[in-house]
């Protein structure tokens, strides 16, 4: 009789999904053997159980796809757009002559190859698109008052702000400032002194500026522009500086824009001086800009353009 009670018990806990205590159960060694095995198929089962959630789990994750790094977002007023790093273009590259010395700054949308002899750049070339132009011109973008000039530290010959002051001589952008108003970093970047030349201050405050205001809505209309900015030296430039003799002076400064879309190109050459007229006085060719510096550029552009009425 104990031993039927004893197996009702077990078949009871079985039956329940638990295990009976042994002082229940009795001495029986039936019994407890039965209650043992009940445990072990019940632990086995969760173990199982455990490991084919963990399995889904794990195929689960794999299946996922990883996530995409998130990219910095330029946000102006309620325009928000992505705008890729502009320097990479392979448009950009100039080809330096031989025995100018030349170092190439790739900032974040300016190119800038600067000459560590002359203290000024050779060429400052950068891509400006019609998106730059509106994200520049909205409401709230970068205001040119709360930028100064800067040094760039990691540009060992890089004038100081200070060494133009007295020179009689702007500090003339080649890369204007009206086209990076779009981004705090770019904007900064083109306050750089190595984007500088000491430019005749009636040229930078007038007709210099009606030019870079043109290609600003040029690359609105035609929607991505190509800009090639730099100095055109004489073979004995005057100098300031420290000491009146490390910052070159510029004979002139050329300006080359190019659409390749439109599969035209233009080339502006100004005295450094004040040069008044309309900017047709001032066309030319990119092949005569490639002459009278020696600097060579892409050869996808038409180098023997000069139809002033296709941009006006």
């Amino acid at each position: 009789m104990r031993r039927l009670v004893g197996i009702w018990l077990l078949v009871t806990a079985m039956v329940m999904g638990g295990a009976l205590p042994p002082q229940l159960v009795g001495e029986n060694e039936v019994t407890m053997q039965w209650c043992a095995q009940a445990k072990s198929k019940k632990k086995s089962k969760k173990k199982k159980n455990k490991s084919r959630k963990s399995r889904k789990s794990k195929a689960n994750i794999a299946s996922k796809p990883a996530a995409s790094p998130l990219v910095s977002v330029p946000t102006i007023g309620k325009t928000s757009t992505v705008v890729p790093q502009q320097n990479a273009n392979a448009l950009l590259g100039v080809t330096i002559p031989k025995g100018v010395s030349n170092q190439v700054l790739n900032y974040q949308t300016i190119r800038v190859n600067y000459n560590p002899s002359l203290r000024i750049p050779n060429c400052v070339a950068y891509e400006l698109t019609a998106t730059m132009v509106s994200m520049a011109d909205a409401p709230g973008h970068e205001n040119r008052k709360n930028y100064n000039y800067a040094r760039d530290n990691s540009v060992k010959t890089c004038p100081e702000n200070w060494e133009y002051r007295g020179s009689g001589y702007s500090r003339g952008h080649m890369a204007p400032a009206m086209d990076m108003r779009w981004d705090k970093t770019a904007m900064a970047q083109c306050f750089y002194m190595t984007n500088m030349c000491p430019q005749d201050t009636k040229l930078n405050n007038d007709h210099w500026r009606v030019l870079e205001e043109k290609v600003h809505r040029w690359a609105k209309r035609d929607k991505r522009l190509m800009v090639y900015t730099g100095p055109i030296m004489g073979k004995h430039p005057q100098m300031i500086g420290k000491n009146k003799q490390n910052i070159a002076v510029p004979d002139a400064f050329f300006k080359i824009v190019y659409a390749p879309e439109q599969g035209r190109s233009i080339a502006f050459i100004y005295d450094n001086k004040p040069c008044p007229g309309n900017i047709s006085k001032y066309a030319v060719t990119v092949a005569e800009v490639e002459r009278r510096t020696g600097l060579k550029f892409s050869s996808a552009m038409p180098k023997n353009q000069c139809k002033v009425e296709e941009w006006l």
